[in-house]
Order: structure tokens, then C-alpha cells, then sequence
């Protein structure tokens, strides 16, 4: 049995429909093992503390990943985004994007 492809999602938030839809569409039509939805409290604000471990959280997920698939609706990649194709870049991750850059 051939490996699965293990693909992390980056994106904002705002595009949690738009995850969720490529989150199946990776899993369904292509095989892959998808991980990477952020908890969403829908009338949470995170702390500072919060943000800095789900970062963290995040970075050990793409450690995890054999790549990372970039939500980029609408060309738009925020700046936690940026950090995070640049930590992928910097592990020698493949990055997939939803729109062409």
C-alpha cells in the first residue's frame, strides 16, 4: 500500500466554509490525510497566550505534513498565513494553492 499524502490547510479564518469544502475535496478526490482546522469558538477572543500556542500547534502539524494546501480565496493570504509558507518553505514542504500566485 502506497503512503498518503499528508496535507496541512493554511488560511484565514474567514475562509472556514472554503476549508471545510477542501478539506473533503483533498480527502475524497485525492487520497489525502488532511489535518489542520483550527478550533473555532464562534464568541471567543483569544488571548495572546491562546494565538501563540495554536501557532505552535499549527507549526507541529505542518512538521507532521508532507505538505501544506494554501486557502487563498480571492488571492488573499494574511500575515499568519505568510508565517506559515514560510515555516513549510523552511522544512522543505511542498505548498499547494488553492489559487495560483
Amino acid at each position: 500500500m502506497n503512503k498518503r499524502k499528508v496535507v496541512t490547510l493554511c488560511g484565514s479564518i474567514k475562509f472556514w466554509k472554503e476549508m471545510q469544502e477542501i478539506n473533503e475535496k483533498l480527502s475524497i478526490e485525492n487520497g489525502y490525510v488532511v489535518i489542520g482546522l483550527t478550533p473555532r469558538a464562534t464568541n471567543k477572543n483569544f488571548t495572546e497566550e491562546d494565538k501563540e500556542l495554536l501557532g505552535e500547534l499549527h507549526r507541529a502539524k505542518i512538521d507532521l505534513s508532507d505538505a501544506i494546501f494554501v486557502v487563498n480565496v480571492d488571492g488573499y493570504i494574511g500575515e499568519s498565513t505568510r508565517g506559515e509558507i514560510a515555516y513549510a518553505k523552511q522544512k522543505g514542504k511542498e505548498i499547494m494553492y488553492l489559487e495560483s500566485i
